[in-house]
């Protein structure tokens, strides 16, 4: 079952606009009666197929997606800050302060008929300083809890076309992991292994993860390693049950995480700012005339 999609091949779904001319944009906003923003449901059937490859049954994958003119936004975003935190951030170079050598000035200012050099490190020279070289920085940025697990069902659900559910299969390869193997149960479930797939399982035995570890275009993830390029970057998603009935109960319509709870870069603020005027919970001592002691 060859597929011509791409890499980000899911934002050509039915949730994401194909055409985005299409959109109509309203050129003055009025108060009578406007759409508020809203979250939509986006509910899949989906095949069950055995470890053989036969059809058992349907799963039905319920959950929230963000509406059509927001999703590729929330998307990007999402993609943007996963790709930017995996920066380590230290590219660094030496500038004509920090580069060996250079002390001594090379020849007299004057009366050589030759330009003023003051150091052999200068950056106009080979082995000299770099000028605006990168150096160590963080670029990680923030992003909201509940904006990013919209974005991430939204890919979900707009996989579902690509989509199939397969029983564990984890017990079939308790005796011994092999590669060839894996590669036969790709072909039965429909699944070519030159295109890229992506697994959800609940949880990744040994034996699962030596015999698939070896076919470059696989990836398998688990409720801890789940995350959104992975999902867009995937022409299959593979699903179990266990995964289906956790993504239903994260990222569904029936979420009963907390949805009051708050931002990161709030708690870290708040802390920062505890952290300045107490020590230990405790309010730092007064001096005579009622002003707070500055260290």
């Amino acid at each position: 079952m060859a597929s011509t999609s791409t890499s980000l091949s899911f934002f050509s779904s039915s949730i994401f606009l194909s055409n985005p001319s299409k959109l109509k944009v309203p050129t003055k906003l009025s108060n009578s009666n406007s759409t508020p923003f809203s979250v939509a449901c986006k509910l899949a059937t989906l095949p069950v197929l055995s470890f053989t490859g036969e059809k058992v049954g349907e799963s039905t994958l319920d959950l929230k997606t963000a509406p059509p003119n927001t999703a590729r936004a929330v998307v990007h975003r999402a993609v943007v800050t996963d790709l930017q935190n995996k920066r380590r951030g230290t590219a660094s170079t030496k500038n004509r302060a920090e580069v060996r050598g250079g002390g001594k000035k090379p020849y007299p200012q004057k009366k050589t008929g030759r330009a003023r050099r003051g150091s052999n490190r200068t950056p106009l020279r080979p082995g000299g300083g770099v000028i605006f070289g990168p150096r160590p920085r963080d670029w990680s940025i923030k992003i909201n809890r509940k904006e990013k697990r919209l974005a991430i069902s939204t890919a979900v659900a707009s996989a579902a076309a690509n989509t199939i559910v397969v029983e564990d299969f984890a017990a079939e390869f308790e005796g011994k992991p092999r590669t060839k193997d894996f590669i036969a149960a790709l072909n039965r479930w429909g699944l070519d292994p030159k295109e890229k797939a992506t697994f959800v399982v609940t949880e990744l035995s040994k034996n699962v993860e030596l015999s698939s570890r070896n076919i470059g275009t696989l990836k398998i993830l688990t409720p801890r390693t789940l995350n959104l390029y992975d999902i867009l970057n995937a022409d299959k998603l593979v699903l179990t049950p266990g995964a289906v009935e956790f993504l239903n109960q994260r990222y569904g319509v029936n979420n009963q995480d907390n949805d009051d709870e708050e931002d990161e870069y709030v708690e870290e603020e708040e802390e920062v700012e505890e952290g300045e005027g107490e020590v230990d919970g405790e309010e730092g001592p007064d001096t005579e005339d009622g002003a707070d002691v500055v260290n």
